[in-house]
C-alpha cells in the first residue's frame, strides 16, 4: 500500500508541475502563408513605377551600366528613395554567362552589382538600402550556349527584400 501512495503522489506532483507551465496556448503564430517576405516588394505592384523593370544588362566583359538602362536605375532610386522610411531596400545580384572560371565570373558578377548600387548611391540612395551580391554564371536566367542565351545572362538583377 505505501508503494501504490508513493506512485500517486508522484503521479499527482508530476500533474501539478505540468499544469503550472506558462504556455500561453491562445497565442497564434504569424505565418506568411503568401510566399513574399514583409517587406515592400513593388515588383508585384502593378501601380508601382518600377513593377516589371529589375534587371540591369551589359556587355560582354564589361561592367558598365549602359545609357538605355539608365531609366531603371533611375526608377529605382526614385523608389528607394522615397521609401527609406518604410525600410525599402535591395539584393542586387550580379550574374554572368557561362564562360569564363568560376572565380572571374564572380568578380565580375561582383562588379556589376558593385556598378548599379554605384549608379543608385549617385541618384541619392543609401548605402544601407543597398547590397550588391555576386552568382556568376551560377543564377542562369537564359539556358543554352550561345550569344542569345549569353547576352540574357549578363545582367544583374534587382531584388527588393
Amino acid at each position: 500500500m505505501s508503494k501504490l501512495l508513493k506512485v500517486i503522489l508522484a503521479v499527482g506532483f508530476v500533474s501539478i508541475l505540468g499544469a503550472c507551465s506558462t504556455t500561453d496556448s491562445n497565442k497564434v503564430a504569424s505565418v506568411d502563408v503568401t510566399g513574399q517576405s514583409m517587406g515592400y516588394d513593388p515588383i508585384n505592384d502593378p501601380k508601382s513605377i518600377v513593377y516589371g523593370k529589375r534587371s540591369i544588362y551589359f556587355d560582354f566583359d564589361s561592367y558598365k551600366v549602359k545609357p538605355e538602362y539608365q531609366s531603371v536605375v533611375e526608377a529605382h532610386a526614385k523608389y528607394l528613395r522615397e521609401n527609406k522610411d518604410k525600410k525599402a531596400n535591395i539584393v542586387i545580384q550580379g550574374n554572368t554567362d557561362e564562360r569564363g572560371t568560376t572565380e572571374y565570373n564572380l568578380a565580375l558578377g561582383q562588379k556589376r552589382s558593385e556598378a548599379v548600387k554605384k549608379s543608385l548611391s549617385l541618384l541619392g540612395v543609401e548605402a544601407s538600402q543597398v547590397e550588391a551580391v555576386s552568382f556568376g554564371k551560377e543564377k542562369p536566367k537564359a539556358s543554352g550556349s550561345n550569344e542569345e542565351a549569353w547576352k540574357e545572362n549578363r545582367r544583374a538583377d534587382i531584388v527588393y527584400k
